[in-house]
């Protein structure tokens, strides 16, 4: 055995024996030099400030029931194996209120537990891993159910949950498979149902925020769990920004595109980008461009361009890989022709 004193900052907090590393035979104190704890073969009562723990010791570690308060001043009580803890267990918030009571391993919850509001309002019973929620049912700070299944990550993918707009009124209620709604009702913000939900089919409205500041995401068709059919997606603001067809979740078919209510485009789409034949337009409503789109962007064969601010045309041709290639014509601002022939990467070779 090692005898050694160990100190914390200037002060001393512990003289005596060392086996194997560990604290075995001495006398611990407190930050102020008061004699705090004694330790006979590995095992004693501690309270030892500099770990802000209070509790049993066994061969230089906390093994048993313990008190810990971390530097909000949350209390956690209950049972520590090796340092760490494990079994029962209580956190407490700092005004004293208990947050949660339940299972640790390893000094997460895991298993059965429960968490509370501050004002003692149970929020969630259920089960645990590694800290997470993973199974169980949640609850509003009115004590209503909220949602019941299996969670991912803390959020729930399989089971009932319910939904609300900003203002607390019903929004969704039902069962979710894979994290989408699949069997539910879906009310509107006077509370009437608006739609209906079977086995992943009807329509639906998809929310940003996870529904909690009732703002529309999207707003259609729905099977399989994905955005199927006709349907219209918004911003962050709740404007509107595409309305058209979807397939497999992706703007599919023909669609318009929308900047703060302005149209800027209608067409074709395929996989969520512009494809196919479509048009162009500026801020004032203005057709800018009429043509073939190939993910995104201007490709291949004839096309139209007109000016941004009077609308008169501006170029007719032909287009490859998204820039003038082949026969085309080119006017002014006023509209008169000022080059006829052939391009090449967008640029005039005669």
């Amino acid at each position: 055995m090692d005898w050694e004193k160990k100190y914390y900052f200037d002060k001393l907090i512990f003289e005596g024996e060392y086996l194997n590393g560990k604290r075995w035979n001495g006398k611990g104190y407190d930050i102020n030099n008061q004699f705090a704890y004694e330790l006979n073969n590995g095992k004693g009562y501690v309270k030892a400030y500099e770990s802000r723990f209070e509790g049993e010791f066994l061969y230089g570690e906390r093994n048993g029931k313990g008190k810990e308060y971390d530097f909000d001043g949350k209390l956690f009580e209950g049972n520590y194996i090796n340092n760490v803890k494990s079994g029962r267990g209580k956190e407490y918030y700092f005004n004293g209120q208990l947050e949660y009571e339940g299972d640790y391993l390893n000094g997460k919850r895991n298993g059965k537990g429960k968490e509370y509001y501050e004002d003692g309002i149970l929020k969630f019973e259920g089960e645990y891993y590694n800290g997470i929620k993973r199974k169980g049912k949640e609850y509003d700070e009115k004590g209503k159910l909220i949602s019941q299944g299996l969670y991912i990550n803390g959020k729930i993918i399989n089971g009932f949950l319910k939904e609300y707009y900003k203002d607390g009124k019903i929004l969704f209620e039902g069962e979710y498979l894979n994290g989408k709604r699949w069997n539910g009702k879906i009310y509107d913000e006077k509370g009437k149902i608006k739609y209906i939900i079977n086995n992943g089919k009807g329509n639906t409205i998809e929310f940003n925020f996870y529904g909690i500041h009732g703002l529309r995401k999207y707003e259609g068709e729905y099977s399989d769990g994905e955005k199927n059919g006709k349907g219209k997606e918004y911003d962050y603001n709740d404007k509107l920004i595409y309305e058209g067809e979807f397939l497999n979740g992706y703007r599919n078919g023909n669609g318009k595109e929308y900047i703060n209510n302005k149209l800027v485009y209608e067409g074709k789409y395929l996989n969520g980008e512009r494809n196919g034949e479509g048009k162009e337009y500026n801020f004032f409503g203005k057709l800018l461009f009429k043509g073939f789109f190939f993910e995104g962007k201007k490709w291949n064969g004839k096309g139209v361009e007109y000016f941004y601010y009077n609308g008169k045309l501006k170029f007719e041709g032909e287009y490859l890989n998204g820039e003038k290639n082949g026969k085309g014509k080119e006017y002014d601002y006023d509209g008169n022709l000022i080059f006829e022939g052939e391009y090449l990467n967008g640029e005039k070779l005669n």
